[in-house]
């Protein structure tokens, strides 16, 4: 089934997509589900063009239902940030059960743009993702996100101007996300970040998200990976950040200028000696944001 798709963003802080209805007899044996599709930020590049084909969910009775995509161009996956959303397909009547899988599937015309110049993104033979499973309910409806991690995705082996796609994502219910939010003050940027010029145009470092409290925080690539790393960004008067899409539970959230979009020579994530700052514990809360703000004091 060919379908086009219309862009829509969902305001900042918003939880995704919101599915309506059910069943269209009111009967038990279907529900509705809707699938968005989202980014967890990244720093270094200017645009990450995906070509979307499609998407495949495995059904409870064996089946597998396809939705073919028609977008004019690839999605630059950067304007999905800090809540906004791709409708991918919304309100669809399935028969209702567990699901197995779900299958994002991408073309081979991918770019990433870096500076000024726009490289190849090339994608291994395999070229769809997998996801985890989930539930339709009978008589009722799920809303979920896929949140395609671009900085864990994108493989620079030679660290030059070969890059590689391979896809990593997690999939989320709308009903039990929350929102981590905050600011870092120019005091601790200053005194952490040795380059900055403007608050403009420089690296203003991220914000990492570890899973449960009172962890110690490490890089993409370490043995304690980050659930999310988040760019901190100047909007004209202060330097915040935004986590969207965060599963209800406990966290810690730490704040470094290191950069760790760098690979090694087998092309996996490099574990660098980042500095960390301003840890703290946040728990959120589905529907809610949780605010973390990071200023010379906290980084005691």
């Amino acid at each position: 089934m060919k379908r086009s798709i219309q862009i829509f963003a969902v305001s900042a802080l918003a939880a995704g997509i919101a599915a309506c209805g059910g069943s269209s007899d009111g009967g038990s044996s279907t529900g509705s589900v809707s699938v968005g599709l989202t980014d967890a930020p990244i720093d270094n590049a200017d645009a990450v063009n995906i070509e979307v084909e499609a998407l495949v969910l495995q059904s409870p009775d064996g089946d597998r239902l396809r939705y073919e995509f028609d977008f004019p161009q690839p999605l630059n996956l950067l304007e999905l940030q800090g809540g906004a959303v791709e409708a991918l397909i919304q309100d669809e009547e399935v028969p209702a059960g567990e699901y197995s899988w779900m299958r994002l599937e991408v073309g081979t015309n991918n770019t990433i743009e870096i500076d000024g110049a726009v490289y190849d993104l090339t994608t291994p033979s395999a070229r769809g993702v997998q996801t985890s499973g989930f539930v339709v309910p009978a008589g009722g409806e799920v809303a979920l996100t896929i949140d395609f991690d671009v900085r864990k995705s994108i493989v620079n082996p030679q660290n030059d101007t070969i890059y590689k796609l391979k896809p990593v994502v997690r999939l989320v219910d709308n009903s039990t996300v929350g929102t981590i939010s905050g600011t870092v003050t120019a005091e601790l940027i200053n005194e952490q970040c040795t380059d900055v010029t403007t608050m403009e145009e420089s690296f203003l470092g991220n914000i990492y998200v570890h899973e449960e409290f009172n962890q110690a925080p490490d890089d993409i690539g370490s043995a304690n990976e980050p659930l999310v790393v988040v760019p901190v960004t100047y909007n004209g008067s202060e330097s915040t950040y935004t986590a969207a899409f965060i599963p209800t539970g406990e966290y810690t959230v730490s704040y470094s200028c290191g950069d760790d979009f760098v690979e090694t020579a087998d092309g996996q994530p490099a574990d660098d000696d980042l500095t960390f700052v301003g840890r703290q514990n946040v728990e959120v809360t589905e529907g809610e944001t949780a605010t973390a703000d990071f200023d010379t004091q906290v980084a005691q």
